[in-house]
């Protein structure tokens, strides 16, 4: 949280849309028409939608899915960043958005929305040629979750740093960091939370805790050991070089800010705000090992260096864990609505790139190997190409590594097959824009420039899966 009075209104698009307060002009674009107003969805709630179409519009619609909203402030969005907003629009792309009728875990109520918006679209400018359903972050996850659920009314996808590993897993993930530090740190309330202060007190409590274990040898192995749980980078702001593969002090202190902000906000305010839509608690840690889960983390050499300096034995800690009263699902209904809304079965009928930061500590990169391995298990590999920017951050990519990834999308969708995904490749192309596209947000909130950094990475297996599979879908 960058403002207690505003807490965390906007934190998957807000620093992307920070950078048109200081990007250049992007040169003169054709007129466009701009259509903004409100809409009531089957549900029969109320949202408000935006669309732009150039003069000279290609015949191409660009459905975008913004990310998680906390608090009233909720305006209607249809691109992530004024500077590919212009961009797209000046090449002859139309955008499209909703706010939701709903903020927070608006699964349910986006998809209704943004097919509604697409309805509203057709009915006011034609059938688009191709429809690309692209968003960032829980956007990123409505933007898979539209084309899985409504295959017909789209032609590709862009999910962007994107919750793609899915509901259930993503939670229980998130679960598993915080059950570490409740059982082996400071006790503190995870779930069923019954009311407003609850949810803060057990909020104020984990900070507290957090903040003490920072002061110690010992607190801070521990943390270390809460995140590799969730395979959480060391890296934490994406104005700064990574960390050294042996610098374990700088990981785990960057490890600690991503907890304190924005983690931790989002695993009781956001979870909270969940169970209530939900029915209940969702999440469960029943039959984990946690001598595995370590075993399996891109974390362990981190957690076993600063464990032996801290005189701490690991082993009897992780014995500790798994020892510990575990907590299970309250309300099979709670799980089930989760797992609609929602979980993936891997059923590509069009074609889909992800895009993802190596140093995302809000939705960690792992999500992609979840992701992928689904699709694998349909045999719609060849539809899915995953690339990846080297650089800490939450959606922290440029708006010239944007831009270089939409027109990998359609160069696919030209084509019929998938060309310049090399990293070298894609730099070269986002840097071709020039200084005033490559830029991103510190984690100080200034704007810096970046250079364009996709790199080739695969990442590490997601550690909590939970997809159509296992939910028998």
């Amino acid at each position: 949280m960058r403002g207690s009075s505003t807490w965390l209104r906007r934190l998957c698009t807000g620093a992307i849309a920070a950078l048109g307060l200081a990007l250049l002009p992007v040169g003169a674009s054709a007129a466009t028409t701009t259509i903004t107003g409100t809409a009531t969805d089957r549900f029969g709630l109320s949202f408000t939608y935006k669309i732009e179409v150039p003069s000279q519009w290609n015949g191409t619609l660009a459905l975008y899915s913004h990310g998680y909203t906390f608090g009233p402030d909720n305006p209607a969005e249809d691109v992530g960043d004024p500077a590919t907003g212009a961009w797209l629009l000046a090449n002859g792309y139309a955008l499209a958005g909703s706010s939701y009728s709903t903020t927070g875990w608006a699964l349910q109520q986006a998809f209704a929305d943004q097919t509604k918006v697409l309805d509203l679209f057709t009915s006011k400018f034609g059938h688009p040629k191709r429809t690309i359903a692209w968003g960032h972050s829980l956007g990123g996850m409505i933007t898979a979750g539209l084309v899985q659920l409504y295959p017909g009314r789209f032609t590709a996808a862009l999910p962007m740093c994107g919750v793609v590993a899915g509901g259930p897993g993503v939670w229980n993930q998130g679960l598993d960091s915080e059950f570490a530090l409740a059982t082996l740190q400071s006790p503190f309330k995870m779930v069923n939370f019954t009311s407003p202060s609850d949810v803060f007190n057990n909020f104020i409590a984990a900070s507290t805790g957090l903040a003490i274990a920072q002061t110690s040898a010992q607190g801070r192995a521990r943390i270390a050991l809460s995140a590799a749980l969730v395979d959480l980078p060391g890296w934490f702001d994406p104005a700064s070089a990574e960390p050294a593969a042996t610098d374990y002090a700088a990981q785990e202190l960057n490890q600690f800010n991503w907890d304190n902000n924005p983690d931790f906000a989002f695993g009781f305010f956001g979870r909270a705000e969940l169970e209530a839509r939900a029915g209940g608690n969702y999440s469960w840690n029943t039959g984990v090992d946690y001598h595995v889960q370590l075993a399996n983390s891109v974390d362990r050499a981190e957690v076993e260096a600063l464990y032996a300096a801290a005189g701490l034995d690991l082993n009897a800690e992780l014995d500790k864990l798994n020892a510990a009263p575990r907590i299970s699902v309250t309300n099979p209904k709670a799980l089930a609505y989760i797992t609609k809304y929602i979980t993936y079965n891997g059923q590509l009928e069009m074609p889909v790139l992800t895009m993802h930061t190596t140093g995302d500590g809000l939705v960690e990169v792992t999500d992609e190997n979840a992701y992928a391995d689904v699709v694998s298990s349909t045999g719609n590999s060849a539809l899915l190409r995953q690339v990846f920017v080297h650089r800490a951050g939450h959606c922290s990519f440029s708006p010239a590594e944007t831009i270089t990834a939409f027109q990998t999308l359609v160069h696919r969708l030209d084509t019929g097959s998938w060309g310049g995904l090399d990293p070298s490749t894609m730099n070269t192309n986002a840097n071709s824009f020039g200084p005033a596209f490559n830029v991103t947000v510190s984690a100080a909130g200034n704007v810096v420039a970046a250079p364009a950094s996709f790199i080739d990475f695969h990442p590490a297996q997601f550690l909590r899966p939970f997809d159509a599979r296992n939910a028998g879908d």
